[in-house]
């Protein structure tokens, strides 16, 4: 110690308090003697030396800050403090910090992780210190705290987030795939670790392995990125049987984090097989038929063996006119086995892929065997059909692809005796041969000519009864405004002056059978005269009864009162009833018996009670269903249902309500007991807040009681829904195929605006449902009202196929005969008119793929009597049948505010398919001049626009951003002379308010530069950001009507489609533009239409296509050479596939 006297005390007691020392300081006390007088004051005694204790902090640390912060690590300093703060020479600096991840608020809780340690003692003097260790991207609590012995001062606290860090994996638990032919679905979740924002994902994929050996894998891989906010993609255009690696990573702004890989393998396909021109054999006898065998080629795993199947083509498998379906066999039976199981097929030959490396000959009916199967010598009296099939094997799945190379009559001669033993039979007599060849070509000869005269005079027909129609049209439209949109008849529909009938064109599709087994594929007629389409399966049509024996051949019965109406008088006929003042539609609607007509006893019994939706809408006792009773349960045979009558069909129909979770069991119990192979559900499951029906279909497998209901596939499409079950009861052998065709169009309030989309639903019902299954089972809700409808509308269009009239109030009261209320109110019975209505003057449009190029070539060729041709009768049928828009459709557009926002004030979007702009943007309003429209699959899919104005830059790219857009589709040129601006940036940022677009790409390819933005709004930066790819087409110049190439024009179509799937899975919308979002906007969305039909349906529907636009846009494909160029880029789309 050292130091000077500080102070003397006097004092007179033995002890004494020292007050007013300094904390933490040693002192020296000594005691003086002092004797009053002249004793003076004495030496101080010895000294004894003593040290204060340390005091508490005068306060905390000040001016805590940060420095520097990093992902891991953050420095702090503070203000320098010395002696007079610390009170103590001996003290400690400690910083306390806790985090917890950030964002983790949003997400179960985390426990937060709480740390001490000690960054500044008596030997240091910087105010600083570095926190290190940190996770990234973390919001850290700390504060420094002073202590002495004594003590301690905490300073306040400081939060700070730490930088962001490149991710962690994705974990490999959370990755999903599902495997198909040609493409894998991938889904998996975000990185356990993030830290940070995650701003997309690299998704790269590699052909690895593939069990077909001969393919080439090299070009099989590539790498698609994803938005942070989504975590699935769909892979498509891999090839089958083939094991591909996925590597995944996730990216912060800091760049990719780790990897992870997987793998997926895609399931085989089915052999293709060669083409056969012809089925005509290379040689005939009477117990032989020598055939071609051709290779087929592998498509992801190699053929395994060849089987040639002979099937015995029986009188009721022969059906006149009727398109045939592809057939296959995977179930082997030998000759020996094919009379004890009553199959009308066997097996003649297995050959091993060894054997057939080239074309080369096989004699069916050698009397020889191959791999154990007899091919035994055929029966010159039966007919038979040669079929070659090649299976594939792979990874525990067989695939099977087939085709008929052959058929063989019956001979004319009676049979021989025991012809099962017969040896082979050669030519006989060659001069016999030559006279049956010559009969033959000259039959067929005879034929071909008959025929020629009979499309000559049916072109004549249609050309007249086109006129009629038009001039009918055109009169009706000089008297009346009919409040319709309906118009005149199509180039395609035949007729004649006195009795209109429609025709339709025959699909054939063929389906292969992927799941389960079935030898047996009927094909699908109604009857001699009247022949129908069916898609369906082999698996469907196996299990349903022949019910030819039920329908009568009478004719439909129609009231004295209410006659039926022919065709030709129906627009006519519709015209009248809604203009009439005395008898109009409201009081023919208010004739029929409405409520309870019937007695309904069993539905009023208490145990039934609770199997009804609705009280007043349930079953009459003499038209119920009735199910198989169940083993003690009262009422086990009641379902709220009814059998309804279809057009010479009895029973054709079921109508029921849409089940309750009580009513599920029994629904499929019905499914099953009636062998149904439609449901048809005209509801959705939930509509403005009211449940209408629950959810009767699982998402995969679902027990319901004994039945096992497997879903196995789902197509999605604008307005309506197709999904495929297997169908297993327990104790029963057999699995079943039903479909379900859930319509979505229909809105929640009154009616559909147009027809189209319904009558399209209940053609491809038709068209995929074997007229040999049982009843189609129809329901919505109440299974009355919305049921009704579906069922008139298609009764009536085979009335007025079959006879040239419909009879819409007659029907409708037979059904109400049958079912309570059936058509519930006045404006669905007027709905049923304008949809048959529709359904006659535009008539089924669609062309089978493989006919297209004929057809159009007829279509095109002129009339030399009118100097017209079929397609521009088409045409013309369109513009008759496209709506006009009134003043009251397009309110908003003509409000005086959104003036300016218009380029032509002829082309408005209609208030119903308005985008109404989200993103909010000072006093700009909500409205921009643009259309929803459908595409195949999407509703509002595309939205058709004009090129944005000058004052609607900012407005456009709103758009973009407010509806998940990932495609811009510009087809006309900048030109500020026509106030067409350049809207986006050639590089670096585009600031629009609140809204930055930045150029990330761009690129040149053919006739279509594509370029890249990333737009995001900085008000929303929680949002993220959205990736957009604007294709510029370059091949239309402004003077012409069409582009100049049908392939690059494909080849753009191809190219957004390829970006959105890669992209965004499909799921993102695209803009189309053009000048004023009319013409050119719509060939563009109706080719994308028409190429996605092709895909699924393998068939052309440009009037439908057109037609289902212009419904929300009327001038969507508005010139003829625009319609014509529709069908040829199908044509070229053909060629390219």
């Amino acid at each position: 110690m050292s130091g000077m006297l500080i102070d003397t005390t006097p004092v007179d007691k033995p002890t004494h308090k020292i007050g007013h020392l300094d904390p933490d300081t040693e002192y020296e006390i000594s005691v003086l003697l002092t004797r009053p007088l002249e004793g003076g004051t004495g030496s101080p005694g010895p000294p004894l030396r003593a040290k204060t204790k340390c005091a508490d902090p005068m306060h905390g640390p000040r001016r805590l800050e940060v420095i520097d912060s990093q992902s891991k690590q953050v420095t702090v300093r503070w203000e320098p403090f010395g002696y007079n703060v610390t009170r103590c020479h001996s003290y400690n600096l400690t910083v306390q910090y806790r985090y917890r991840p950030a964002g983790a608020a949003s997400r179960k809780p985390v426990k937060e992780e709480v740390r001490e340690e000690v960054v500044y003692d008596t030997l240091s003097a910087v105010p600083q210190h570095i926190v290190r260790n940190l996770p990234p991207f973390t919001n850290v609590s700390l504060r420094l705290v002073l202590s002495n012995p004594e003590g301690r001062k905490e300073s306040e606290e400081l939060l700070v987030l730490t930088d962001e860090d490149v991710p962690g994996a994705v974990p490999v638990d959370s990755i999903l795939g599902s495997s198909y032919e040609q493409q894998i679905s991938l889904s998996w979740r975000e990185p356990l670790q993030t830290y940070g924002l995650i701003r997309q994902y690299e998704i790269s994929y590699k052909a690895l392995s593939s069990f077909d050996t001969e393919f080439d894998l090299s070009n099989q891989s590539g790498k698609v990125f994803k938005p942070a906010n989504e975590t699935s993609h769909v892979f498509t255009g891999l090839y089958p049987g083939s094991t591909y690696s996925f590597t995944i990573r996730a990216s912060t702004i800091k760049g990719f984090g780790p990897p992870v890989i997987t793998q997926f393998t895609t399931k085989i396909s089915a052999p293709l097989m060669p083409a056969y021109d012809q089925e005509s054999p290379l040689n005939q006898t009477d117990s032989t038929v020598t055939v071609l065998l051709k290779p087929a080629q592998s498509r992801g795993a190699p053929v395994s063996k060849y089987q040639v199947v002979v099937e015995e083509e029986r009188p009721r498998r022969q059906r006149r006119g009727t398109a045939e379906i592809l057939r296959c066999y995977p179930v082997p039976i030998h000759f020996q086995n094919a009379t004890l199981l009553n199959s009308q097929y066997y097996f003649s030959a297995e050959l091993p892929m060894s054997e057939l490396r080239a074309p080369m000959p096989f004699c069916v009916g050698d009397n020889r065997t191959y791999s154990g199967y007899w091919n035994a010598p055929l029966l010159p009296h039966k007919s038979y059909g040669i079929y070659y099939q090649a299976v594939s094997t792979a990874n525990g799945e067989t695939k099977i692809d087939c085709v008929r190379v052959a058929t063989k009559g019956a001979a004319t001669r009676k049979p021989e005796p025991e012809q099962e033993k017969q040896s082979d039979h050669t030519v006989k007599i060659a001069g016999s041969i030559a006279g049956v060849l010559l009969f033959i070509i000259i039959f067929l000869g005879v034929i071909l000519l008959m025929k020629k005269r009979k499309l000559a005079k049916k072109r004549k027909e249609t050309l007249s009864s086109r006129q009629e129609m038009t001039l009918m049209v055109n009169s009706s439209q000089h008297t009346t405004t009919v409040d319709t949109h309906t118009h005149t008849l199509n180039g395609r529909t035949v007729s004649s002056p006195s009795s209109f009938t429609l025709k339709t064109n025959t699909i054939s599709t063929s389906v292969p059978n992927s799941y389960y087994p079935d030898p047996f594929v009927p094909t699908a007629i109604l009857d001699d005269s009247h022949t129908m389409t069916s898609e369906t399966s082999s698996l469907v049509q196996s299990h349903y009864k022949q019910r030819e024996s039920e329908r009568e051949a009478l004719p439909y019965q129609t009231g004295q009162l209410h006659p039926a109406i022919r065709v030709a008088d129906l627009l006519q006929h519709i015209t009248q009833m809604k203009c009439a003042e005395g008898y109009g539609f409201k009081e023919e609607y208010e004739s029929f018996f409405e409520g309870q007509s019937a007695p309904w006893d069993s539905a009023k019994k208490d145990e039934n009670r609770m199997k009804n939706r609705y009280g007043n809408i349930i079953a009459y006792d003499h038209s119920r269903v009735r199910l198989q009773p169940q083993d003690g349960e009262g009422g086990s045979d009641y379902i709220n249902a009814n059998y309804i009558d279809g057009y010479h069909r009895p029973n054709h129909y079921v109508a029921t309500q849409g089940p309750m979770q009580e009513t599920v069991y029994d629904f499929w119990r019905m499914i099953w007991q009636e062998n149904t192979a439609a449901i048809v559900m005209v509801t959705n499951l939930v509509e403005v807040g009211r449940v209408k029906c629950c959810k009767y279909w699982p998402d995969d497998t679902e027990i319901y009681g004994d039945m096992k209901v497997t879903l196995i596939e789902t197509q999605l499409l604008s307005e309506y829904v197709i999904r495929t079950f297997a169908v297993e009861k327990r104790g029963v052998a057999e699995i079943r195929e039903i479909r379900q065709f859930h319509f979505t169009g229909w809105p929640d309030h009154g009616v559909p605006l147009h027809a189209t989309g319904l009558l399209g639903f209940i053609r491809r019902v038709k068209a995929k449902t074997p007229p040999t299954a049982g009843p189609t089972a129809v329901h919505c809700s109440a299974g009355a009202g919305r049921t009704g409808c579906f069922i008139v509308i298609d009764i009536m269009l085979d009335m007025a196929e079959r006879e040239g009239v419909v009879d819409i109030y007659n029907c409708v009261r037979e059904l109400r005969a049958r079912r309570v209320n059936m058509v519930q109110t006045e404006e669905q019975y007027v709905f049923i008119h304008d949809a048959i209505l529709e359904a006659c003057l535009c008539g089924d449009t669609a062309i089978p793929a493989n006919q297209l190029r004929s057809v159009y070539y007829e279509m095109n060729r002129l009339d030399p009597q009118t100097n017209s041709s079929q397609i521009k009768e088409e045409f013309r049928t369109l513009n008759m049948v496209t709506p006009t828009l009134r003043v009251e459709d397009c309110s908003i557009a003509l409000l005086p505010r959104n003036h300016e926002k218009n380029r032509c004030m002829d082309v408005l979007p209609p208030d119903r398919c308005l985008p109404f702009l989200i993103t909010i943007d000072g006093e700009s309003s909500n409205y921009i001049n643009a259309a929803l429209m459908d595409s195949y699959k999407q509703p509002s899919a595309f939205i058709v626009t004009q090129h944005p104005l000058p004052n609607t830059v900012k407005d456009f790219w709103r758009l973009v951003l407010d509806y998940h857009c990932t495609s811009i589709v510009m087809l006309n040129d900048v030109d500020p002379a026509q106030l067409c601006p350049q809207y986006w940036p050639e590089n670096g940022l585009h600031r629009l308010g609140s809204l930055q677009v930045e150029f990330v790409s761009a690129d040149l390819e053919e006739d279509v530069i594509s370029r890249i933005f990333r737009i995001y709004n900085t008000a929303r930066p929680q949002d993220g950001y959205r990736m957009v790819q604007q294709f510029q087409f370059l091949g239309w110049p402004m003077y012409r009507d069409t582009p100049v190439s049908k392939r690059s024009f494909l080849k753009l179509v191809h190219q957004v489609d390829k970006w959105q799937e890669e992209y965004d899975g499909g799921e993102g919308r695209t803009v189309v533009h053009c000048l004023n979002g009319g013409g050119r906007s719509g060939v563009f969305c109706s080719i994308s239409i028409v190429c996605e039909m092709l895909r699924q349906q393998r068939c052309v529907d440009v009037f439908h296509a057109v037609k289902t636009l212009r419904n929300n846009k009327p001038n969507m494909v508005d010139l003829l050479e625009q319609y014509k160029f529709c069908y040829e880029v199908a044509l070229e789309y053909l060629n390219s596939a």
